[in-house]
């Protein structure tokens, strides 16, 4: 088997990794790189390796990080199988036409700026034929996609529909076992069921984004949260909460409902200015399978869990630009999580100088993005080709993360300890990935990597 990592190589997103096994190519994942335009830009547009040569591809999940580039990669030739869940089909109906939407504007920002023509990614006409190449696989549903290669998806508990995924190989005349562990979710999170807890196997690829932190306490979540509101009603200011359209902006709001049931916030308007956000939500109600029991119960005892009494779900531009002139405390929640696009540019440029205002930080922020400029406190920021002066105050809850902590993460790696299995680490910056392998090895953990970008990997 040969692995090679062509994304989320000693970063976070862009995550495509490129399997052999017998000769035969297994793509793991699809995603787009995000982060400084140009930048990013140029990474997407590398013809690393032929995808016309690839049986199948295998998809964790729809975060763009993992499936956007998918209509690139049937622009150039892909005619294999994308083998998903439901729910990631689904979803992926939805955000790739979004994701082209944005490849379009970013095309023309770029040839505005470059003073040439700059051809899209791909446009909204390229998603149609990938989306008809989807094959929706159940968990636990063991399916051949090659010769003497099997498929099982295991759920992941990180977003909707996320997954584990298990291919069993036959390779020098033995039976093998790969885990891909896509992004891990956290255990005991509201809504999703917590994640699958993986058997034995001879080679994991493994996630590593939050391998030197752990997040905040769980069960901390709704009391920091009305802190937070309570505090920004006080003073009059507004929430501005940059935010991905998939799942966490279910999980604020269902945050949200669950302070406002019991009384313990004080009533505001909620504006969840995200039109893939509104799709995304009804998405959610179709696939029960992915919930937790608690969740489940809530649905059929109290109805719908992200609605709130003051709560309006915009659609039109229009709608958007009237809350600019939005008076008295409010909460705004849009797109995207880490402000690189979208209307949370427009909402942050227009909020971000005033003190009473603040940014709410509630999801991982890659290197060089916006979001991690908010984070670093940064007081001069370049918002829409203005600079801007920030004064409102950031607040940052990682107890909504969607990804398992460092502790989870070690866990998770160490019952691999003293049974010859080999460890890729992927999905990270180099501090997390270097923190989380010295980790494994101290638990005993002794054959661990890290995957470098395009520099395949015999095992």
């Amino acid at each position: 088997m040969i692995i090679t990592a062509y994304g989320a190589a000693e970063e976070v997103t862009g995550s495509k990794h490129l399997v052999e096994i017998n000769g035969t190519k297994i793509i793991l994942d699809g995603g787009l790189f995000q982060g400084r335009r140009i930048e990013a830009d140029q990474k997407n547009r590398q013809n690393l390796f032929d995808v016309t040569k690839a049986e199948c591809i295998v998809l964790t999940h729809a975060h763009i990080d993992h499936s956007g580039l998918l209509p690139l990669m049937g622009r150039r030739g892909f005619r294999g199988p994308i083998y998903a869940t439901p729910a990631t089909r689904d979803l992926c109906s939805v955000m790739l036409k979004d994701s082209a939407h944005i490849q379009e504007k970013d095309a023309q920002w770029l040839s505005k700026k470059q003073m040439t023509f700059v051809p899209p990614l791909y446009t909204v006409e390229d998603v149609h034929p990938i989306m008809k190449k989807f094959i929706s696989v159940p968990y636990e549903m063991r399916i051949p996609i090659a010769s003497n290669v099997y498929l099982t998806f295991h759920d992941a508990g990180h977003v909707l529909g996320s997954a584990m995924v298990e291919l069993e190989y036959r390779e020098n005349g033995k039976w093998k076992r790969l885990i891909f562990s896509g992004d891990i979710g956290r255990k005991n999170m509201p809504i999703l069921a917590d994640p699958w807890e993986p058997k034995q196997c001879d080679v994991l690829i493994m996630e590593a984004t939050y391998g030197d932190r752990d997040h905040g306490d769980i069960e901390e979540m709704d009391s920091k949260l009305e802190e937070i509101v309570k505090e920004a009603y006080k003073e009059g200011g507004k929430i501005i909460v940059p935010s991905f359209a998939l799942e966490r902006t279910q999980e604020f709001v269902y945050a949200l409902h669950r302070l406002e049931t019991q009384q313990r916030i004080p009533q505001l308007p909620v504006f969840v200015d995200s039109p893939l956000a509104v799709d995304i939500t009804e998405i959610f109600r179709l696939h029960m399978e992915s919930f937790d029991e608690a969740f489940q119960n809530q649905l059929k005892e109290e109805g719908n869990p992200f609605d709130l009494k003051y709560i309006r779900y915009i659609r039109s531009q229009e709608e958007s630009m009237q809350l600019n002139n939005l008076e008295g405390p409010a909460i705004i929640i849009s797109a995207s999580g880490m402000c690189e696009y979208g209307r949370i540019l427009h909402h942050l440029r227009n909020h971000i100088s005033d003190p009473k205002n603040t940014v709410l930080i509630i999801g991982f922020q890659a290197e060089h993005t916006l979001g991690r400029k908010i984070v670093e406190k940064e007081t001069r920021l370049k918002i829409l080709g203005t600079v801007v002066e920030r004064k409102a105050k950031v607040r940052i809850m990682n107890e909504f993360s969607a990804h398992a902590g460092r502790t989870e993460l070690i866990n998770f790696g160490a019952r691999y300890a003293g049974t010859g299995t080999k460890i890729f680490l992927v999905h990270g910056e180099p501090n997390p990935m270097n923190a989380l392998k010295e980790a494994l090895v101290e638990k005993g953990v002794n054959d661990v990597e890290i995957l470098k970008f395009a520099q395949p990997v015999k095992v």
